[in-house]
């Protein structure tokens, strides 16, 4: 896999005329502008706002780690919104199984398939079947991450714990946001990827996981960002960062009294649901978003403020 890449063109910046002053009453933020220092060219019009409900019609998605919580919420989101899905598993098969029979329950086109996203050779196997099976991409969504609080994960020592979510969560949205550039490149329209950080990277949670998998949460904010750069305007890249979500697996790690100091302390007043996140995705993957990215979403209740 190769990702291109572009020199930035730096070029002196034009001497311009100083802008007059506003005149009262004149609203500068219209649908139709003039560009700075273009005082006789055309107009540009803005892209039309959207109408009512924010829609993927006939788009693609695909969604890693879709066979339960945020993922399969995301899946569910898209298709209701009327994209076609395809979903990846790496060990939960029955569950991804149960989501892609919901999602055609809906009369949508889905499909599932096994993928480790820290192996190249599968995320290189998942571009060549998505392109074959639903034809393009419009939007990635990396949501396949490790779990280091339960099951086999919670056992693990520190640097194995670090080694893994590194692995996971931060080479393989690297390597799978690679993949997704590959193939949006080869597709007229380009496309979107959107991936999954976590809002206390931008603040800081005391506790050996919590450093372990900011460390890991934290490159994907700060890769995304420079990706964003380097692939636009043909792709754009955002990102997610979730704050306290109620899902099975934080019902399974979260005690009932820290859970109501979180609810206590988001201005919100409760923790955010799965389908808060999928609500999200869908706005940044649609085209209502068109202008937006190289931007980092909290979705948190506000417990965390930029």
């Amino acid at each position: 896999m190769h990702l291109r890449r572009r020199a930035d063109a730096y070029q002196q910046p034009r001497q311009r005329a100083p802008l007059s002053t506003p005149r009262r009453g004149v609203c500068y933020h219209a649908s139709t502008y003039l560009l700075p220092g273009s005082r006789g060219d055309p107009p540009v019009a803005a892209p039309p706002s959207p109408s009512g409900p924010i829609r993927l019609s006939d788009k693609i998605v695909l969604v890693t780690g879709a066979s339960s919580g945020i993922g399969r919420a995301i899946a569910h989101a898209a298709a209701e919104a009327g994209a076609d899905v395809a979903i990846t598993y790496r060990r939960n098969r029955a569950g991804a199984l149960a989501v892609v029979e919901e999602l055609r329950a809906t009369g949508r086109h889905a499909d599932l398939r096994q993928v480790d996203v820290s192996l190249p050779q599968d995320l290189e196997g998942l571009t060549r079947w998505v392109a074959t099976e639903f034809g393009r991409v419009d939007a990635w969504i990396n949501n396949a991450g490790a779990d280091i609080l339960t099951g086999e994960g919670r056992a693990l020592s520190a640097l194995e714990k670090l080694d893994l979510v590194l692995d996971v969560d931060l080479r393989g949205t690297v390597l799978a946001s690679w993949a997704a550039v590959e193939l949006m490149r080869r597709q007229p329209g380009g496309g979107a990827i959107l991936n999954m950080s976590w809002d206390h990277v931008h603040h800081g949670m005391r506790g050996e996981n919590p450093v372990i998998y900011a460390a890991a949460k934290g490159g994907v904010a700060a890769f995304s960002k420079a990706l964003a750069r380097d692939v636009a305007p043909h792709i754009r890249v955002n990102v997610l960062a979730p704050g306290f979500i109620a899902t099975a697996f934080a019902d399974e790690v979260a005690p009932d009294e820290w859970r109501r100091e979180v609810a206590a302390r988001t201005p919100m007043g409760r923790w955010g649901t799965p389908h808060d996140i999928a609500h999200a995705a869908v706005y940044l993957a649609s085209d209502a978003a068109a202008f937006i990215t190289g931007q980092t979403l909290m979705v948190n209740g506000g417990v965390i403020m930029q």
